[in-house]
């Protein structure tokens, strides 16, 4: 799997606005710290034995970045992987009227980047950012690349990711085709009840395309009927 790719910025971290913070770590290339659990949760993610491991973890640099912080800006050109060890990211565009449409959420053992951007060159449609204190496992797209090309064990790994992100998104595209917010809303409360209990509501309206008071009333509705959508 070839990835075309250039060096990273580290301008490709910002600070939005005044509510969100500025991410704060050691530089690329600096050295990590890498605890225990957190090598567990690795290899638990990319099925590696320990040779392989150590590889990936070479190329990798473990940063804490508080909730708030935007990693990749629509406009800039992805760079780098993203592997979520403890939190959660999330996805989303910002229409010209300044609303926030939430496109997905990544939690401990996820991988996120802006695919579409790493791969062909062009400016992040979306935005990334983490909605929760996190730590995230950096990987430059440059040094992924040089990894894929040289390793056979993570080259099998990243062809089936990109197969598996592939499926998701044809998925989600039928779903918000053709089912109403409220089943969108039962599936993502069957798929992954864990976000729904940990988000708040409002990024939850979000994703499902609907407004916070839209969800309300969903959620009030299925109470009523004891968690059964309406007829």
């Amino acid at each position: 799997m070839k990835l075309t790719c250039h060096p990273y910025q580290d301008g490709g971290i910002h600070n939005q606005l005044g509510n969100h913070k500025a991410l704060t770590g050691k530089p690329w290339g600096s050295g990590r710290t890498v605890n225990k659990d957190f090598d567990d949760i690795i290899k638990k993610m990319f099925s590696l034995d320990d040779n392989n491991l150590r590889k990936l973890l070479d190329i990798m640099t473990i940063r804490e970045v508080p909730s708030g912080t935007i990693l990749l800006r629509e406009g800039e050109i992805a760079s780098a992987l993203n592997l979520v060890l403890r939190g959660c990211l999330r996805t989303y565009f910002v229409k010209d009227s300044g609303a926030e449409i939430t496109s997905q959420f990544f939690i401990e053992t996820q991988v996120v980047s802006s695919f579409e951007s790493a791969m062909t060159q062009t400016p992040s449609r979306i935005y990334i950012d983490a909605i929760e204190d996190s730590t995230i496992g950096f990987i430059r797209i440059k040094d992924l690349e040089n990894l894929i090309m040289n390793n056979s064990t993570a080259r099998e790994y990243f062809g089936r990711f990109i197969m598996t992100r592939l499926i998701y998104y044809m998925n989600q595209h039928a779903s918000f085709i053709l089912d109403s917010p409220e089943k969108r809303y039962l599936k993502l409360l069957k798929e992954s009840p864990e976000l729904a209990s940990r988000l708040p509501q409002q990024y939850i309206a979000s994703f499902l395309g609907i407004t916070p008071v839209s969800l309300s009333r969903i959620r009030a509705r299925l109470k009523k009927n004891g968690g059964e959508p309406s007829k």
